[in-house]
């Protein structure tokens, strides 16, 4: 059925899937490009048009992508601010020279054939990520998407080339991130979270000066000290580089690395001659936390791990030192009683910011396991045989927060 609707059609594979099957990866989705086709023929054969901007349709039965091949010229700013032609003459190598990265800029027809004239294939070989034409500059959202490919290959041992490096950062110079909207922002952060070495994003952006446009209070932290009996690493921008690696090995959830990412920002506030100490950075740290939410329109859950691991990471370092009312408090503040699985996130996060350090990547965290432990020992204590005491209102939670105390004490008195 899909020969039928197809045949009349000159269709290419392209971009991602062509590269992905170049290098033995898994093809997630197959985009494809018509050539010497229009708007009313596509419609004819039953094509569902999406596209607003741009002339994409939806394939009648497998919904796959097709697009007519186009050129675009840039009028406006951001990356919104383009011009699309897509008419029959439009040839597919016009349409390749407008894509971003050489190994995205090839083609394979039906017969298998590699449409390859921006020497992808080479670059593929070379593991060098390259941009096409000068046409890059034109869409500032590129300069993330380039950090988050080099995130993406990494472990294949892919690099930026130097002169698109270089590009990056003269858009940067120019302003032209500051067209970009938080959606696309939060977008391309969050995919490059979902990548195995998300610290290489962070590294691109610093590298070519974004960081410092889209998330100054992260950027700042290079360059500041940690004590040394604590921090092997020293940095805080190392640290934080660190603590992220060791939350991709612990968790997939975006919340915990995106905690790794904000849980020490308050330390960007110390004054200098306070360093390399950083006493009251938890709490100080918080509406920075609360800003860069805000900013990139973070979801909810994201927000609210952030902000617990923020205030409380010390807490859970701390938690054979701290009082049993204490580790209550703790307790309630982040509502374990109601989002245990938040509890989880904020252990993992805890345990990764301990780990992230210079020596102590394998080290245990036993605080982790005596918290959980805690949390369940609480969680045993009911209402129900205080209210057969014939206790009433206030007493009734008081007598549950001092059963509480006293099971947090057993517990301790366990591990110790």
């Amino acid at each position: 059925m899909t020969q039928n609707y197809t045949s009349t059609l000159n269709t290419y594979l392209v971009g991602g899937a062509v590269r992905d099957q170049l290098l033995g990866r898994e093809i997630v989705e197959r985009d494809y490009l018509v050539v010497g086709a229009s708007v009313d023929k596509m419609l004819s054969l039953g094509f569902m048009q999406v596209g607003k901007d741009f002339p994409v349709f939806l394939h009648p039965d497998t919904k796959e992508e097709y697009a007519l091949a186009r050129t675009e010229k840039k009028q406006g700013l951001g990356y919104t601010g383009f011009v699309c032609y897509a008419e029959p003459d439009v040839t597919i190598e016009e349409d390749l020279l407008r894509r971003d990265l050489t190994v995205n800029a090839m083609a394979q027809d039906n017969h298998g054939n590699i449409i390859d004239p921006f020497n992808g294939q080479q670059d593929l070989k070379e593991k060098i990520l390259r941009h096409v034409s000068s046409a890059f500059s034109e869409d500032p959202l590129r300069v993330l998407r380039v950090a988050r490919f080099a995130a993406r290959y990494h472990y294949l041992g892919f690099t930026v080339a130097g002169e698109t490096i270089k590009l990056m950062q003269e858009m940067v110079t120019k302003g032209e991130l500051e067209n970009l909207t938080p959606d696309r922002v939060w977008k391309e952060f969050s995919r490059s979270l979902s990548e195995d070495n998300p610290e290489v994003f962070i590294n691109i952006l610093r590298e070519t000066g974004a960081l410092k446009v889209l998330w100054p209070d992260l950027d700042k932290l290079w360059g500041i000290p940690n004590p040394e009996a604590h921090h092997g690493e020293i940095d805080t921008g190392v640290h934080t580089l660190m603590v992220l690696q060791q939350s991709v090995k612990l968790s997939q959830d975006i919340g915990v690395r995106f905690a790794a990412l904000t849980h020490d920002l308050g330390k960007g506030l110390t004054p200098k001659s306070k360093w390399p100490t950083h006493h009251g950075h938890e709490k100080s740290g918080l509406p920075l936390v609360e800003n860069i939410c805000r900013t990139l329109k973070v979801p909810n859950q994201v927000k609210r791990i952030s902000l617990l691991v923020c205030e409380y990471h010390l807490h859970s370092h701390r938690a054979f030192e701290l009082r049993a009312d204490t580790i209550l408090g703790m307790f309630n503040k982040l509502d374990v009683w109601r989002k245990p699985e938040d509890f989880e996130l904020f252990l993992l996060s805890c345990e990764a910011d301990c780990t992230g350090r210079l020596g102590q990547e394998n080290t245990d965290y036993p605080q982790a396991n005596y918290l959980r432990d805690a949390f369940h020992a609480c969680k045993q204590i009911s209402p129900k045989q205080f209210v057969e005491q014939g206790l009433k209102g206030k007493d009734i939670k008081d007598a549950i927060d001092k059963a509480k105390i006293a099971a947090i004490t057993l517990v301790k008195k366990q591990k110790l």
